[in-house]
């Protein structure tokens, strides 16, 4: 396919995304037996499964992935039984993401509904299955980041829950907050060069990418202050030395968390 195909492609699936077409009446949802998500406008109990869910979040250079991966580790040596995912990382919409970022195609609000069916997608095939299976899910960012991200790019809140509204509740959500110098820091020294969206150039906020980033992760840091209380976060300072935060990390799940139910169940005896 040429470029100009992919572009046409590409802007006919946003235009459709920003302008559904009300003529065309939606298929019929699948029998809640033919899905693991939690039925959409049901509210969610937080034991509907026997599984549990811990999530990290934070912005950009806050350390969270990797006080997830240091955690990961400590449980799998246990040999609990658990899995990993994280954001963005389903292939179903990996193409589409990609050619979108390329072409620099993407408006919020096709940059959020791609987002949403990658989560969707992993929701579906991998959290809601091992929760019910009884396994530990460890998130490396959940809806949260959308909540934050999405609107600081403009996009509405309501309309934003509203999207996210099948997600299970996490049983942990940790907050790992650092100043906006400190995390932008760890980013421009890391990276030879921000990507476009990443620095947040799609919204105009300066012709320079290093601070365009930087306001970009102010508003998403403020977008995070908000649900602090509202969505029950444990806020970890992301400024303390990694094993310090690691033992303050362990010390939390191991209180708030039976891991004895996830741990190497004894061979049968014959």
């Amino acid at each position: 396919m040429t470029d100009y195909a992919e572009s046409q492609e590409l802007i006919s699936f946003t235009d459709r995304m920003d302008s559904p077409d009300t003529s065309v009446k939606a298929p019929p949802r699948p029998e809640a037996s033919k899905t693991t998500l939690p039925q959409p406008g049901r509210p969610i109990p937080s034991r509907a499964y026997p599984g549990a869910l811990i999530v990290v979040e934070g912005t950009d250079g806050s350390g969270k992935s990797t006080q997830l991966y240091l955690l990961k580790r400590w449980l799998e040596i246990g040999g609990y039984r658990l899995h990993f995912t994280e954001w963005n990382s389903s292939p179903l919409v990996k193409s589409a993401t990609r050619r979108g970022k390329q072409k620099r195609l993407l408006t919020p609000t096709t940059f959020s509904l791609l987002h949403a069916a990658d989560f969707a997608d992993r929701c579906e095939r991998q959290i809601m299955p091992l929760l019910q299976g009884d396994y530990l899910v460890l998130a490396d960012r959940y809806v949260y980041t959308a909540f934050a991200r999405d609107a600081a790019r403009g996009c509405s809140h309501r309309w934003l829950r509203n999207l996210y509204r099948f997600a299970p509740v996490p049983d942990i959500t940790f907050y790992f907050r650092a100043p906006l110098e400190v995390a932008v820091d760890r980013i421009l020294s890391g990276r030879p060069k921000l990507k476009y969206y990443e620095a947040g150039m799609d919204l105009g906020l300066s012709y320079e990418r290093p601070e365009s980033f930087k306001l970009f992760q102010a508003r998403i840091l403020e977008e995070y202050d908000k649900m602090v209380d509202t969505d029950n976060f444990v806020v970890l300072d992301g400024t303390l030395p990694v094993n310090k935060l690691q033992k303050q990390m362990r010390d939390i799940v191991a209180s708030k968390i039976d891991l004895k139910r996830f741990a190497p169940r004894a061979p049968e005896a014959e």
